[in-house]
């Protein structure tokens, strides 16, 4: 490898400019790949930065050791992601069921998989992946690469094996030159999972009303008084004069809406109880709760507990995160809740008894318009999804 692709680079997720794929039109040819493996900046390792909002989490990011990012790897991602010839018959990509213009979720209770099947979850959201280590619903995925790779050889997902999506890949001139350029040994199912979830964790939301009201509400805590009057402020700090204008004018240009903020309060309170779950930088705590959803089938789907066998996970599930949540319905593991009214009227009620339900579910004493402003809050968290580019994939 030349000296200057050691070197590293610093970027800011949450732009087009590691998404938009190889520069050109219509599918991609042996000749602008090549171009584009020759770049040395393409094989820089990469050192990210978090958008506005999320940058809290800058010290979670997970994977990155194991795998570190690179603008080729993570194109040569993007094109997998969106790739049908990984199924058995072609007509499943991973966009299937977590595509981008259905806030990289779907809109149906179930995933579809190859002949129309479905299985009983629904899609998980594949964004924010950069904070977040174990995956699926249940977390039997120790990783993001891992969990990339298992819906191939999932039989109602994209009905194919490992060994027949790799050598599709190696019969496929622009992917097999990719992966011999960018991994050692060349086109195998771990540099597949590697690649893809290069490509995912760049995937991230941006800033929302929500992250700017928080900077506003934040400095009004930590300055309190100084900031009352900015004509004096300016004369005699202008360096937070021009922050806190500048934090202002980003909260109006982005704004709250009063039921939101209302919804907001409620949210951070013992009353709403969202917090006991919803935390951190992405608003989850990356654990796995029973709510009581589905608990009352004669054959409940126990979630976490298959994988750990441990009483305690009986009924489990991932906690999902509340950023962008009002582009991801329908809701809960099952999709089984059509709307955010339909979660936080589960909450009020204290979700569904069973002998496994989470200490922390209890019923709420909400009316029906503080019920409204918690949706409206959590609709406030929604920030612009990373653009990507869907097609240019290799001939």
């Amino acid at each position: 490898m030349p000296a200057e692709e050691a070197a590293t680079e610093t970027v800011t997720l949450g732009t087009a400019e590691l998404t938009s794929g190889i520069p050109g039109e219509g599918p991609l040819k042996i000749g602008e790949i090549n171009a584009w493996l020759d770049k040395g900046t393409n094989h820089v390792t990469l050192n990210v930065v978090l958008p506005k909002g999320m940058d809290a989490g800058q010290a979670a990011i997970k994977g990155l050791d194991a795998n570190p990012l690179t603008r080729a790897k993570i194109e040569l991602g993007r094109q997998l992601y969106f790739e049908k010839r990984l199924s058995a018959d072609s007509t499943i990509s991973c966009a299937d069921c977590h595509h981008p213009d259905e806030g990289w979720a779907r809109h149906t209770q179930f995933g579809e998989g190859i002949d129309g099947q479905t299985g009983n979850r629904n899609s998980p959201v594949s964004y924010n992946r950069i904070l977040s280590d174990l995956q699926f619903w249940d977390g039997r995925a120790a990783s993001l690469e891992e969990q990339a790779v298992g819906p191939i050889a999932n039989p109602i997902e994209m009905g194919n094996t490992h060994e027949k999506a790799v050598e599709t890949l190696k019969g496929i001139e622009g992917y097999r030159i990719q992966f011999e350029r960018i991994f050692p040994d060349g086109v195998t199912i771990d540099n597949v999972g590697k690649a893809l979830a290069s490509f995912e964790r760049v995937v991230v939301t941006g800033p929302s009303p929500f992250d700017f009201h928080e900077t506003v509400v934040a400095m009004q805590k930590a300055f309190g008084d100084d900031l009352e009057d900015l004509d004096a402020l300016k004369e005699e700090d202008p360096e937070l004069h021009d922050k806190y204008t500048a934090a202002l004018a980003d909260a109006e240009a982005h704004p709250m809406s009063e039921a939101a903020r209302r919804g907001r309060e409620i949210f951070f309170s013992a009353r709403g109880n969202c917090t006991v779950c919803h935390v951190g930088a992405n608003l989850t705590d990356e654990k796995y709760h029973n709510l009581g959803v589905g608990m009352e089938a004669e054959e409940p789907d126990w979630g976490r507990f298959v994988v750990t066998n441990e009483e305690a996970d009986r009924g489990a599930f991932k906690t999902p995160t509340i950023r962008n949540v009002a582009n991801t319905a329908p809701y809960m593991h099952d999709g089984s809740q059509a709307t955010l009214e339909e979660v936080v009227k589960w909450y009020v009620v204290g979700g569904h008894p069973n002998l496994h339900l989470s200490k922390e579910i209890k019923p709420l004493d909400l009316t029906e318009s503080e019920q409204a402003d918690l949706v409206e809050f959590m609709k406030a968290c929604s920030g612009e999804f990373t653009p990507v580019t869907q097609d240019r994939l290799p001939e």
